[in-house]
C-alpha cells in the first residue's frame, strides 16, 4: 500500500468502513498510525477515539468485531476504505449500520442487485481476497506460490486453463465446461492483482463497448 498521508488530519485519516459482501456502508471511524498498524497486524478493526483519546478495537465490549477483508487507499492517500465481515450489529445502538439501515443485499443496492443474491458480484469479493494473500503471502497457499512464481508461470496458467475450456466446449461436458472455466478466471484474477488491475475494470471495459458510437481501439 501506498504510504499513508497521516499529517493532513494532525496524525488521523477516515476509516469507511463496508461490507464486504454486500457493500453497504456500516460505519465510519478514524485511525492514527498505531491504530492502522494494529488493525493490519491482527486482521480486526481498530480505531482511535478522538473523545478518550486511545485505541479502541471494535467489538471488544459487544463481540461484534470487524474482520478485514482488505484496505485500500484513496488517491489522496488520506481515507481507508475498510471491507469487512461483520459478526453483528455495527453500531451501539444496536442497528446494523450507523445510519440505521439494514445490512442486507437489498439494502446495498438501489437497484437490490448485490451480496450474494448477485454471484457475479463474488469476482469482486474473491479478487479481495486474492488482493489480501498477494499482501499477506501465507505459507501453504496455492495463491501465495502463484505469485512467488512471477508474472510469466501466472499467465501460463490462464493460458494452461483456457486451452481446457475450450477442450471442454468442444468435447466435453457442460458441468466440465464451467468448471475449467471457473480455473480460468480464477487465475485471470490472480493476474489482475499480479499487475495491480482490477476484474472491475474488465467490466467497465465491455460495458463501454456497448455504447452507441463505440469504435474499437
Amino acid at each position: 500500500m501506498e504510504k499513508i498521508d497521516f499529517d493532513k488530519m494532525n496524525g488521523l485519516v477516515p476509516a469507511i468502513i463496508q461490507d464486504a459482501d454486500t457493500r453497504q456502508v456500516l460505519m465510519l471511524g478514524y485511525m492514527n498510525r498505531e491504530a492502522y498498524e494494529k488493525t493490519v497486524a491482527e486482521g480486526r478493526v481498530t480505531f482511535y477515539s478522538r473523545s478518550r483519546q486511545c485505541l479502541w478495537t471494535k467489538g471488544e465490549t459487544s463481540g461484534n468485531f470487524l474482520d478485514v477483508v482488505s484496505i485500500k487507499l484513496d488517491c489522496d492517500q488520506d481515507t481507508l476504505l475498510i471491507r469487512v465481515h461483520p459478526a453483528g450489529p455495527v453500531c451501539h445502538t444496536g442497528t446494523d449500520t450507523c445510519w440505521g439501515e439494514t445490512n442486507t443485499p437489498a439494502a446495498a443496492s438501489d437497484d437490490s442487485v448485490a451480496g450474494t443474491d448477485n454471484p457475479l458480484l463474488f469476482l469482486s469479493a474473491l479478487q479481495d481476497f486474492i488482493e489480501q494473500r498477494h499482501r499477506e503471502m501465507p505459507e501453504g497457499s496455492y495463491t501465495t506460490s502463484l505469485f512467488r512464481d512471477g508474472l510469466n508461470r501466472m499467465a501460463q496458467k490462464v493460458g494452461e486453463e483456457a486451452l481446457e475450456l475450450v477442450i471442454e466446449a468442444c468435447n466435453g461436458t457442460d458441468e466440465r465446461m464451467i468448471y475449467e472455466g471457473s480455473d480460468m478466471l480464477y487465475h485471470l484474477l490472480v493476474l489482475l492483482t499480479s499487475k495491480g488491475l482490477r476484474i472491475e475494470q474488465m467490466a467497465a471495459e465491455l460495458q463501454e463497448r456497448h455504447l452507441p458510437g463505440w469504435k474499437k481501439h
